[in-house]
């Protein structure tokens, strides 16, 4: 949780700000200057409230100095103005403050944007803490490369403060002999050969104009005792930051031995066998035939092929082209081809296959010798191992395409492919599978326990995949399928039926279940990968929805779409009614509850209702959720507690003072920190007596963390809330766990006293309930009463309460009342 600080010389205010932020961390200073003493003092301060009039440093001049403090970079503040106070506003935001609240301060707005700001520092925390673990894996990889590597390398000598991303591993160290800090007074241009500079400059520039995206030469390197080394040198854009000039890394591999083995080759026959017998591969004299048979070549031919050098020459034992992996043997002639035809030099990378079977990356480089005549005489060179340094450049390339912990392709990998495929595959059919695991993070185990689930998944899965059916984590709760050349939706049916069979295996001893979305992609040669991932991800959130705790395979279509549109509309109603204090769409009705001992009412259920300009009647088994998906819920949750506690005290008023109001409280108002403060100061600031108010919570609360729950009702229990057991029967609780709750009363579901009438057995299992709840000490209260024989039935077997449409449907305020004053005559 992110410490709070409020900054403002008028005591009322600071408690006033600190009431309503209960539950929070919070802090009070009186001026800057305490402030600053504040800040340097408190190392999880992460949100400040700032009145800007106070005397000795006012709120200008502290934004001024938190603003020229790195250590105070990720700080946000929020400044208190007056209403007429524009410029203050401004100026106040040009020096760093992210948002602003006028004064007089409406309490319900303020603690809305401090909740955003909150929410915003916390996912701010969160992608530093993932970044720092990805950070830490490619750090080791970074360290322990054995070639070099240089990030943001200046051209010419440049400051620290202008760039601060600039790093070499120990290897880049090592073949510069220079540290950090020397390297960033020469620059690169300081170390390399004058002979070299120019060639190297004009790639650079081409670089940093965008004209090419990379780069590779050999170049020498000037070391700090005068002496010089070949290196292999690839750069290749790093985007650091937009504003940054130096977006690109390096890498460097040490040539020097193959440079000297070069130039002594050419500068000496007589050298040649020991030059030969040195060299990191072998030196070759052939025919420019189809087998380019060889009449030359060097000991090193053991080390690379495995085959003596004999059984190469004349194609004693195979041809050397026999040696070349087949898909290159064709591109390697064409090569030679166009290289013979320029009059130039040859160099190619290809790979070979060893006597051993290995297959092993070489890099070639030849020119041809010609006769007096002008033809051809023969091809000579040098085929060089590049195994180590191919590795190397693997290995980058498989940290930014795989998800670390599985193995599998990443999000990017996924769009890249759906966008290349999008291009050169329109006509092919295409589709995504999306399994949806969220329910995993809410095993009680923890985050490792779940991720090794879903690591488990992920390699059970694997085994379905073929050339035309890839798998992709591109999200830590979310794998797909990329289905390529499918037959028909009954094959994506079977197959998503199979994956579903082996999850539910999978996690059947964990007792949840997940979604599946299937997404058909259309024939477009342009895809927005973002789009196509977001309505596979609707598709698979849907499957949850429906299919609850199983696995069960659902399909994006119009139907779906239409459904998407209709939640983002009741979504944007929601957000109007949560931000608008005016907006009356937003009404409760009241619901009587029965006491069957008295046969009178003693209290009511609120009942949220949404009524739009452009929807209409909203019904609360659709407003509902979204309002929790949106985590809209809160803000309209306690517009209905204070709907309700008005209800409350008008009936105090006319004479009810008895009754009790009960109100529906959802899992994510009742473990958001600082609900049971909240609600207390509520009932405090408008006279409501907690023993009048009942809260009912259904039984999927106790799947998130039954613990933590039980412990947040029981505080509310403590001060004097009734609470409720809602939908009893349906969903996660056993007698077992019912015992241990803190609560007051169940309710029976409205399906259990639908049976009363259709069977005995219905019949016999709702007497039980009510028999062993009163065994535990609980009340019952029956819900969905219809008929009089239900009424009757549970009269009975000793139920204490009923509601339903027996007794009345839900109603407004003064409907509610006057059923009150119709039951007392």
């Amino acid at each position: 949780m992110s410490t709070i600080l409020v900054v403002d010389d008028s005591r009322t205010d600071q408690e006033i700000i600190k009431g309503m932020l209960a539950g929070n961390d919070v802090l009070l200073a009186d001026d800057g200057v305490q402030a600053l003493r504040t800040l340097d003092g408190t190392a999880d301060i992460g949100l400040v409230v700032l009145d800007l009039d106070m005397p000795n440093m006012d709120g200008f001049q502290l934004l001024e100095v938190l603003g020229s403090d790195q250590r105070y970079a990720k700080l946000r503040t929020i400044i208190l103005t007056n209403l007429d106070e524009l410029d203050n506003e401004i100026k106040g935001l040009q020096l760093g403050a992210v948002d602003f609240i006028r004064k007089p301060i409406h309490m319900a707005s303020l603690k809305a944007r401090i909740e955003v700001h909150l929410e915003l520092i916390r996912v701010q925390r969160e992608l530093e803490r993932q970044h720092q673990v990805q950070g830490a894996t490619l750090e080791a990889l970074f360290r322990h490369m054995s070639a070099g590597i240089a990030i943001s390398f200046n051209k010419g000598p440049i400051a620290e403060e202008v760039n601060e991303h600039f790093r070499i591993n120990p290897a880049f160290e090592k073949l510069s002999g220079r540290t950090r800090e020397e390297l960033l007074k020469t620059g690169w241009a300081g170390i390399t050969h004058p002979d070299d500079l120019d060639a190297i400059s004009r790639h650079y520039q081409r670089l940093q104009n965008g004209e090419i995206s990379c780069y590779a030469a050999d170049i020498r390197l000037l070391k700090p005792d005068g002496s010089i080394i070949w290196v292999h040198l690839f750069v290749s854009t790093l985007l650091l930051a937009e504003s940054h000039g130096l977006n690109h890394f390096a890498l460097i591999e040490d040539i020097t031995a193959r440079k000297t083995i070069e130039k002594n080759l050419m500068e000496s026959e007589r050298s040649k066998s020991v030059l030969l017998a040195s060299l990191p591969g072998m030196a070759y004299r052939c025919n420019y035939d189809p087998d380019w048979t060889m009449k030359f070549v060097s000991s090193g031919c053991l080390a690379l092929t495995g085959y003596r050098p004999e059984d190469l020459v004349d194609n004693s034992k195979l041809s050397f082209n026999a040696l070349i992996s087949p898909e290159y043997r064709l591109p390697i002639q064409k090569e030679w081809e166009r290289v013979l035809a320029e009059k130039q030099s040859f160099r190619y990378e290809y790979e070979i296959t060893t006597a051993s079977g290995e297959r092993k990356w070489v890099l070639e480089v030849g020119q041809a010798s010609y006769d007096d005549a002008g033809e051809i005489e023969a091809l000579e060179g040098i085929i060089l191992d590049i195994a180590h340094r191919k590795e190397v450049e693997h290995n980058l390339r498989y940290v930014s395409t795989h998800d670390s912990a599985t193995g599998l392709y990443n999000r990017e990998s996924l769009e890249a492919l759906l966008e290349a495929d999008a291009r050169k595959r329109g006509s092919l059919k295409r589709a995504l599978v999306g399994l949806d695991l969220t329910t995993v993070r809410l095993i009680d185990y923890g985050f490792s326990y779940s991720e090794e689930l879903i690591k488990k998944a992920a390699a059970t899965l694997s085994q379905h995949c073929t050339p035309n059916r890839h798998l992709f984590r591109p999200h830590e709760t979310r794998l797909v399928f990329y289905l390529i050349d499918y037959r028909d939706t009954k094959e994506l049916l079977d197959f998503s039926e199979v994956i579903a069979e082996e999850l539910d295996a999978l996690f059947a001893t964990e007792r949840v279940g997940g979604g599946i979305g299937i997404l058909e992609i259309g024939p477009d040669r342009e895809l927005d990968a973002d789009v196509v991932l977001g309505k596979l991800w609707v598709a698979s959130e849907r499957s949850i929805s429906i299919f609850s705790k199983d696995f069960r395979p659902r399909f994006y279509d119009q139907d779906m779409e239409a459904l998407v549109t209709r939640e983002g509309e009741v979504i944007q109603e929601l957000a109007k009614v949560a931000l608008d204090d005016d907006n009356d769409g937003l009404f409760v009705e009241y619901q009587p509850i029965l006491d069957l001992r008295s046969d009178s009412i003693c209290g009511f259920e609120a009942l949220a209702r949404l009524n739009t300009k452009n929807l209409g009647l909203v019904s609360p088994l659709e407003f509902i959720p979204l309002a929790e998906k949106a985590k809209l819920i809160i803000p309209i949750g306690e517009k209905v507690m204070i709907k309700a506690f008005r209800f409350l005290n008008r009936l105090r008023e006319r004479g009810y003072g008895t009754l009790y109001v009960t109100i529906n409280v959802s899992v994510i108002q009742l473990l958001r920190p600082g609900f049971t403060g909240r609600l207390l100061k509520l009932a405090s600031e408008m006279r409501v007596d907690p023993h009048r108010v009942g809260l009912e919570v259904t039984e999927s609360v106790f799947a998130s963390d039954c613990h933590h729950v039980n412990s947040i009702l029981a505080r509310l229990r403590d001060a004097g809330f009734y609470i409720a057991i809602d939908d009893f029967g349906t969903g996660y609780s056993s007698m077992s766990r019912v015992k241990e709750l803190a609560a007051d009363c169940l309710k029976i579901d409205k399906y259990f006293i639908d049976g009363i009438l259709e069977s005995e057995l219905d019949a016999a299992i709702t007497r039980d309930i009510v028999s062993i709840a009163h065994r535990l000490g609980y009340s019952v209260v029956a819900e969905g009463v219809e008929y009089l024989e239900q009424k009757r039935y549970l009269v009975d077997s000793g139920c204490d309460m009923i509601q339903g449409y027996l007794i009345s449907r839900p109603v407004p305020e003064e409907a509610a009342m006057a059923l009150l004053r119709s039951s007392a005559r």
